[in-house]
């Protein structure tokens, strides 16, 4: 929906409420009928979880289904039972059993049973069906060669049930943090009876995850879907843990405008606005601080080097780029207090995991770097972004501080979304601003796709060296020594300086004070089986 559009339902929200209900704004009547009204950026692609690779889709499915392993509500890497009651593991990690819910139920009555994960997992694996996010499940023995069809017999995948509720799998490698894995949308299952009903497994134009036909087996269920206006869900009666779900159902509104959602959030027409437009921050921050959330993320903004190209492919070059933005200032003059913090390495650090400090601000460094690199300067290199205001805003930063220490030409080109990504994935640039959003809390959602060939990669790089220490982290048991190897092989990369780090994120949004149990989580994915309103706002 369009900026106009959205004005003219304030207007219409705005006076119907004003007729009929003086005292209360729309969010206040939503709360008191349970029902939790948020902002989602845009309009999903799509609600199959297989096909779909975004937040904005997250957001959405795991209202709706439900994973192996849940999310604790306010601690981070904790995993909690989920469709899976408990599970055990071998020795080292490589072999694990989950023991189903005996009470868990798809949202028509029927038995959510193992099979339904084997289908699953065959399903988004299936070459056909070319699912994006495929990848997420080649932890499984066997499970790469079947997406890649090498083997074409899904029964040399390792996973199986036992029996309706018992699953078992092997890994490729020691995994102890497998269920924080299970949590993430392509390991949920999918409704057999349901998917079959509609048309073939392979079908990437199955309609099962149409609105009037979508089952799950998550805490909620399909309500109604208006497209560009709403998408609705309500409690799934059948859902195992029922007596825990707090709210009556939860409105998804795509509104893509962030000042627009800022408004709307401020007339009391939704409980939790996406962002905050970094320009609105202080204004916020100043006059409604109790409706302010700024917390830490899993997630890096950086730039991508694309190293085939010939001035890049000088790493003397690359590090003079790298030496030469002030971080602090970028931060200071583009994001206007959101409270990110200048990046050292790619990986955010945690509680677990301390990355290698290898990014830092040295113009008289970046200068010697410079004169190395034997770059004379008349050559022009293109720094890409989307056509978003604070795009071009952040572009025009780096390429003044480009100018300032090195005194380079800089042109900043800009794209829509959709181009900025094929470019990218054909390394059709120089420079590009990126990020990443961690998918689950290791580091290696951050380094494996830096491998030669990985879809996400797109920078031209690749080492034998780093691979081999990825490999040796793989097969490493002991987290400690895990985590130190995967530290060196991240320092080995980031010396090439294939990417540029700038800061890590901070999620920065308004929550209404009533919502409750919206903890603070590092992925963002709070569980929406815990939320709930208070009587009255504080």
């Amino acid at each position: 929906m369009n900026k106009r559009s959205w004005s003219v339902l304030f207007l219409l929200l705005s006076s119907g409420f004003l007729i009929s209900c003086k005292s209360k704004k729309p969010a206040e009547v939503a709360a008191d009928d349970g029902i939790l009204i948020l902002g989602n950026s845009n309009e999903p692609k799509g609600l199959d979880p297989h096909l779909v690779s975004g937040v904005l889709e997250n957001n959405i499915l795991r209202s709706m289904f439900e994973g192996l392993a849940g999310d604790h509500p306010s601690k981070d890497g904790v995993a909690i039972p989920g469709a899976a009651e408990r599970w055990e593991h071998s020795a080292d990690f490589k072999q694990w059993t989950f023991y189903l819910q005996p009470e868990a139920r798809w949202s028509d009555g029927c038995p959510v049973n193992a099979h339904d994960f084997t289908y699953a997992f065959q399903r988004i694996l299936s070459p056909d069906l070319g699912g994006p996010y495929a990848e997420m499940l080649y932890y499984i023995e066997g499970a790469e060669d079947f997406n890649k069809g090498k083997i074409k017999d899904f029964g040399q995948v390792k996973v199986w049930a036992e029996d309706d509720l018992t699953l078992k799998l092997v890994l490729n490698n020691p995994m102890p943090f497998l269920p924080e894995i299970t949590k993430h949308f392509t390991w949920f299952p999918v409704p057999k009876h349901i998917v079959n009903k509609h048309g073939a497994m392979d079908d990437r134009g199955n309609l099962w995850s149409k609105a009037e036909n979508i089952v799950s087996n998550g805490p909620f269920k399909m309500k109604s879907h208006v497209l560009t206006h709403s998408i609705e869900v309500e409690r799934n009666e059948y859902y195992w843990d029922a007596k825990q779900v707090k709210l009556n159902g939860i409105r998804f509104l795509p509104v893509s405008n962030a000042y627009t959602e800022a408004r709307m959030f401020k007339d009391g027409l939704i409980h939790k606005a996406y962002g905050i437009p970094s320009e609105l921050r202080a204004h916020f921050y100043e006059n409604y601080p109790e409706w302010v959330r700024a917390e830490g993320d899993y997630g890096t903004r950086f730039i991508r080097v694309n190293v085939t190209k010939p001035s890049l492919n000088n790493i003397h070059f690359r590090k003079a780029l790298a030496l030469s933005i002030d971080r602090q200032l970028y931060i200071d003059t583009v994001r206007q207090g959101g409270g990110e913090k200048a990046a050292y390495s790619l990986t955010p650090p945690t509680e677990d995991y301390q990355p290698p400090k290898v990014f830092y601000f040295d113009p008289e460094e970046a200068k010697k770097s410079l004169e190395k690199s034997g770059f004379d300067g008349k050559q022009t290199l293109t720094l890409m972004v989307t056509d978003s205001d604070t795009a071009k805003r952040a572009a025009e930063v780096l390429q003044g501080m480009w100018r300032k220490h090195l005194g380079l030409n800089i042109r900043i080109s800009t794209f829509d979304w959709a181009t900025y990504l094929q470019r990218q994935h054909s390394l059709d640039y120089d420079l590009c601003i990126a990020g990443w959003l961690g998918d689950f809390l290791d580091p290696t959602t951050f380094l494996t796709m830096w491998t030669k060939g990985n879809g996400n990669n797109n920078t031209g790089w690749f080492s034998e060296p780093y691979e081999a220490l990825l490999d040796k982290a793989a097969n490493t048991a002991d987290p400690a020594k895990r985590f130190s190897i995967l530290a060196e092989a991240e320092k080995l990369f980031l010396e090439d300086t294939a990417i540029i780090p700038v800061f890590w994120f901070t999620k920065m949004y308004l929550l209404d004070p009533r919502v409750k149990n919206w903890n603070p989580l590092l992925l963002g994915n709070n569980p929406y089986k815990f939320i709930e309103f208070s009587t009255k706002p504080e």
